[in-house]
This record gives C-alpha cells, structure tokens and sequence, in this order.
C-alpha cells in the first residue's frame, strides 16, 4: 500500500515513471532482507564472538568450520588453505585417531573427519572407532578382524587404504590394497565362526596381533597415482599436490588462483594451475572444437574455456595432469558477472618456464646495504653450489629507491658468472645470510611468455 502511495506521489511530482517503479521494486526487494538497528546488534555480536573464537582457538575453530562443511569439497579445500594460513597442520584421516568430523588432536593440529572419505558411512565409521576402544588397530589383518564386516566391505576399506586412513598400520599403500582381500576373506570366516558360536579349535576368540602372512611384495604406487587415488576418494590432494614440486614458479608467476578466476578484470592475467580433465566440445556455430578445462591449484579447482582459435594450437599441447602457466582474460560482454568464465589464450609448460630460465634470482641492495666482502663471498659460494639456468640479477639503487633530483634510480646489472637452479633451498640459504628482503624470485625481464 506504502509502495503504492510512493509511486503515485512521486509520478504526481513529475518523476520519470520507469525510473520510480524501478524505485520501488528495490525498496520492496530491500524490505525482504533489510536489517532493523537490533538485528544488526545481533549480528554484530555474533561477529565478535566468532572473531574472538578464531583468534584465541584457531584449531578449534576451524575444526568446527571444516565439519559444518564435511560434504561440501570446495568449502573444505577453501578452510584447509585457511587453516594452513593460520599455521595450523590439517593431518589425513586415520583409523586410529580420526572422529566422524574434523577433531583437534593436539597442539595447532586438525586429523581430517572419515565422514570425509567417499565410500565411508555412519555406520562403518561408528564400527571403527568401537574396534580400537580397546587398543590401537596394528596391522590390517587386525582392522579387518576387530570392525563389522557388515558395516565395512572391501570397497570401504580400500578407499580408507587410498584417503591415507591405513597409513599408521604399516606398510605401503600399494601393499595393503594387494594385501586386502586374503585379509578380509579371512576375517569374513572367523566372523562367521564367532557369530554362529562355533570359535576355532582352541577358542580363540582374537586374531593375532600381528598379521599372519608377510604384506605383499609389490612396489609402492607412484606419486602420481598415490595422488590420483586419494583425489578420488577424498576430492582434493592431502599428503602432496602435483604443484608442490612448481612452488617457485607457482609463487613468481601467480596472478590469480582457481578461488579468484572468477573476478572479472580488463587486464591479461597468469594462472599457474594442474589440468585434471579435458572436456571436448564442438561448436554449433562454426563446427570447430573448443575445449573446457579443469584447473587444479593449492586453493581449488576451477573450469576454464579455450575457444577454438587456442585450441587448435594447444590441444596437442594439454594433456591431464599436465603443470602449465596459463595466460588468458575475459570476455567484456561477462564484465559484472559474479563467475566470470576465464578463457585461456596461451599455455606454457611449468617445465618449460622451469628449464629455460624464466625466472631470475634477485640481489637487492640499496645505498645504505651494501655487502662487505665475506657476505659476497657466502652469496657465491652459494650461487656455485645450486647451479641451475635461472639468471642472477643485482639490484642497486638509491636509499628508498630515489635519487636526489627526485626521480626513481635504480640499476640492473646481470652475472655473467653465475646461473642457478630456482629451489626453495637455495632461497632460504640466501635469505639467511642477507635477510628475507634482500633475495627472491623474479620473473625473468628478458624471458617472453
């Protein structure tokens, strides 16, 4: 009625009518949801009280946050980074320690919830941890006798074995799975004997401590399908990422991450990220294929699009699982989107960028930081003991970077001597003999990406 009356009054005073209907509907829109002064009180407490229970009670905290969120894979993927950023050590799952949810185990350390692990239900988590109230779980033969063979079918407990959750039982991975179904058929039959009332020859009611045959000799997986396998069962990488081994190029070329590829800009961006699918496609307006790729990094995942122009340059290039920096942008008509599609121009091999010295080692000093002769000499020293084919590059200038006529002075000088091999190693030595803010990685000036 109020609406009614705003409308009319404000057509009465000469105001443009579709500007005033416009009006309205967002007055009405805003009146749905629009705070009144205590409902914001409420809020704001409530704010102050999560605030305070983040800042004294990280661990907790963010235990809590990540188990409102057990399936919902992006959202935890997003609080683990943030718990990391907080320095607190997200652990994987384990038969012998983890809760249904994500629980504090000790000091500045989560153990990641089994109902997190696809596969794994109430019903088998709950037989689980009533298995080890009596002692540890030690072996897989002792896993597969103490839990309800009901509740746990091998699919459940070799995607416990692939999330990590078997790693305290000893052995590798790849041996337990080899291993399971000689110990699961076994404890199948001694649970039978104990259900129907029968026991063993001498009534033994309990399996042995340890396992009675050896774990298979086969090799361990790779890391690739270590990976590959704990993805599938849990959503994301826990124990590595195929990135890990990229971090000085991940951290020099980073512009975006997969959490922040959906911000639209007018700007060119890099994205260093692992490609986890290909999805081919082909154009219903031109005929020709394009391409929409899922990118992987340390804060998510997120689908990107390559038109067919790109594609046909890349699609021999791109392959799954594949490390690349991808260089692309937006298109303008998606400008005020809240998910803009990023769509990628270019791609370049992490290996490559890697291999071909795209990025440089930075010495910086100033007027007032020069080095004495030792400290030249242990930068050196160094340098000869990680060499590589990334260039090193002094950086002079100024104090605060000007000159005395006000301009910017600042000078650039390349080692004909000394090229290195970009490792975090390397970087952390240098910082500890000339301080974190005199070194780092850079983008190589003279490489063209």
């Amino acid at each position: 009625e109020e609406l009614g009356n705003f409308v009319k009054r404000a057509i009465a005073r000469g105001h443009d009518k579709k500007t005033v209907e416009e009006i309205a509907a967002q007055i009405e829109t805003f009146g749905r949801y629009g705070f009144n002064k205590s409902h914001s009180v409420a809020y704001s407490i409530l704010s102050y009280q999560t605030a305070w229970f983040k800042a004294y009670y990280p661990a907790e905290y963010m235990a809590a946050l990540l188990s409102s969120e057990i399936g919902n894979t992006d959202r935890v993927v997003q609080y683990i980074n943030e718990a990391r950023e907080l320095d607190l050590q997200v652990l994987a799952p384990d038969v012998n320690e983890s809760g249904y949810k994500f629980t504090v185990v000790g000091d500045q350390r989560i153990r990641f919830g089994l109902g997190a692990v696809r596969n794994v239900g109430e019903g088998a988590i709950a037989s689980i941890i009533a298995g080890r109230q009596a002692a540890p779980y030690r072996s897989l033969v002792e896993l597969c006798d103490r839990i309800d063979l009901r509740l746990c079918n091998k699919r459940v407990i070799e995607s416990l074995i692939d999330s990590g959750a078997c790693d305290s039982l000893g052995g590798e991975r790849s041996q337990l799975v080899a291993a399971l179904d000689h110990a699961f058929s076994e404890a199948q039959v001694r649970q039978q004997e104990r259900f129907t009332g029968q026991g063993g020859l001498f009534g033994d009611e309990t399996p042995s401590s340890e396992p009675r045959t050896p774990l298979p000799d086969v090799p361990p997986w790779t890391e690739h399908e270590r990976l590959t396998r704990e993805k599938a069962v849990l959503g994301f990488f826990i124990s590595g990422h195929p990135l890990a081994k990229y971090r000085t190029e991940v951290q020099v070329f980073n512009e975006r991450t997969t959490a922040s590829l959906g911000m639209w800009c007018e700007q060119k961006v890099k994205i260093p990220a692992v490609v986890t699918a290909v999805k081919r496609q082909i154009s219903k307006k031109s005929g020709a294929e394009y391409a929409r790729l899922t990118l992987e990094d340390f804060h998510g995942a997120a689908e990107v699009i390559v038109f067919p122009e790109a594609w046909a340059k890349l699609n021999s290039v791109i392959r799954v699982d594949g490390a690349y920096l991808f260089i692309g942008g937006y298109i303008p008509r998606d400008r005020g989107e809240e998910q803009a599609p990023f769509v990628v121009e270019r791609a370049v091999s992490l290996d490559e960028l890697k291999s071909k010295g795209a990025i440089g080692l930075e010495w910086r000093w100033s007027a007032d930081s020069r080095p004495d002769a030792e400290t030249a000499r242990k930068v050196a020293e160094l340098c000869l003991a990680h060499p590589g084919d990334s260039p090193v590059f002094i950086v002079w200038s100024t104090e605060n970077g000007m000159s005395e006529n006000g301009r910017g002075s600042k000078v650039r000088l390349r080692s004909r001597q000394f090229r290195v091999s970009p490792d975090e190693e390397l970087l952390a030595e240098l910082q500890g003999v000339v301080g974190a803010e005199a070194v780092g990685f850079v983008q190589n000036p003279h490489y063209r990406i």
